[in-house]
């Protein structure tokens, strides 16, 4: 249970892997997440969005991007090897329905768990117009995915390389001065989300972020992943992770997630060094 079939590098850190979880595969929906621990006694957990599944495989598939100590050592494992423990589909589905054209933003890794919503409301009959974005070519990824569910595909890249040479929030403004977006969908780094939501507010146009916050049991019972949301308290991990990004206190939610860095800073540098005497 839980093996690895599939492993592949999209970019430098980023990997995407096909794990065998065949009740998971079965009952996920658009916007869920898993937890998983690589370590049985002393791992981490760490949730990540499922990005797609199969029922024929039984297979759901994980994309990542290799950044700390866990994520590190989930990189190094390879085809046929087997993750200790895998809890999910975990959160609330996004809610679909059909509301004419929706604009889904995915920037960096977050265009990952973008891909299965904008499945949804494409297989739900809307028009999706997707905007993906990245620091440069090298580190974008899921291009033809996303193509393949959506009507139209701007992309956009800090540096020129490829696309526009723009932010996201450049072309998403252009089409809600045109009047085109009936909902918004901005998944990606936390600083990109507050200035998509800001970039719709003064068009009224709901906006749905989804937020991946610290999280430890992903059932509620920490409060790790703790938001706040038109000034009430949420968790993300079962009040979420989509929330209207319009209420979303994005500087409080960044100052949360730094709460730890010291500790995941050193913890990922002895990983490192453990991983490069390990080559010698």
């Amino acid at each position: 249970m839980n093996r690895i079939i599939a492993k592949e590098q999209l970019s430098a850190d980023v990997y995407k892997m096909e794990i065998e979880a065949p009740y998971i595969a079965e009952s996920r929906k658009a916007g869920q997440f898993i937890i998983l621990q690589i370590d049985n006694d002393f791992g981490e957990r760490i949730p990540l969005t499922i990005a797609d599944a199969s029922l024929e495989r039984k297979t759901i598939t994980i994309i990542f991007q290799a950044v700390g100590k866990t994520t590190i050592h989930l990189s190094k494992l390879n085809v046929g090897d087997k993750i200790t423990n895998l809890l999910g589909p975990l959160g609330t589905p996004t809610k679909i329905s059909n509301v004419g054209t929706v604009v889904c933003v995915g920037g960096g890794i977050g265009v990952a768990p973008m891909h299965p919503i904008a499945q949804a409301y494409k297989a739900a009959g809307n028009r999706v117009i997707s905007i993906i974005g990245a620091r440069n070519k090298d580190l974008l990824i899921m291009e033809k995915e996303i193509k393949k569910c959506s009507d139209e595909v701007i992309i956009c890249t800090d540096d020129g390389s490829y696309g526009r040479k723009d932010l996201v929030t450049a072309p998403l403004k252009e089409l809600c001065e045109q009047g085109i977006p009936s909902e918004v969908v901005a998944i990606g780094p936390p600083i990109m989300m507050k200035f998509v939501s800001e970039t719709t507010r003064p068009f009224n146009v709901h906006t749905m972020v989804s937020l991946n916050t610290i999280m430890v049991d992903g059932t509620g019972m920490c409060g790790g992943c703790r938001v706040t949301v038109g000034n009430e308290t949420k968790f993300v991990c079962v009040d979420g992770p989509e929330f209207d990004g319009h209420k979303v206190d994005f500087d409080n939610m960044m100052l949360r997630q730094k709460s730890y860095k010291n500790q995941e800073d050193h913890a990922t540098h002895k990983c490192r060094i453990g991983l490069n005497e390990g080559e010698k």
